[in-house]
């Protein structure tokens, strides 16, 4: 499934989400993100609440992958219109820019120039800290739990 969104972030026609139509653009985005956040979320709870579900730990990895991708996809989108970006030319690019804000590292060879540009990196850092970090955690409670039961196994005979 990685793979297919991995392949879908370079082949999709996200040229045509900039400038031209920012109409579809943005709530494509919103759209997007907000998905990405309620499935998070809803596998964050499955997670808290110890409900069993084989793949959640699962999930999480991918959606968080995901979210990455969208919000590289809205950067490559804006790049496109003038002035938004200074250094940020490819999808490549993107997605540095994504994980090097992600990671709060921020080399800044590639820098956001104009509001919107500015307002999606905030919307990157706080979406961070509320949703993928509470998936982060989740993901690392199951991971804990799951070594914890093995442990208390009794070893095969």
């Amino acid at each position: 499934m990685l793979l297919a969104v991995g392949t879908a972030y370079f082949l999709l026609p996200l040229e045509g989400l900039g400038a031209d139509r920012p109409w579809l653009g943005w709530p494509l985005f919103v759209l997007c993100l907000a998905l990405v956040a309620a499935l998070l979320l809803r596998h964050v709870r499955d997670i808290v609440l110890e409900k069993p579900r084989a793949r959640s730990g699962i999930m999480i990895s991918l959606l968080m992958c995901l979210a990455v991708l969208v919000f590289s996809s809205g950067y490559y989108a804006l790049a496109q219109q003038p002035g938004q970006f200074t250094g940020l030319r490819t999808r490549i690019d993107a997605l540095y820019f994504t994980v090097v804000t992600l990671a709060t590292v921020g080399y800044g060879d590639i820098t956001p120039r104009g509001q919107e540009a500015r307002l999606v990196a905030v919307a990157q850092i706080l979406y961070t800290f509320v949703f993928l970090t509470a998936a982060a955690t989740a993901l690392s409670r199951r991971m804990h739990a799951v070594v914890a039961e093995r442990e208390r196994r009794p070893p095969p005979s």
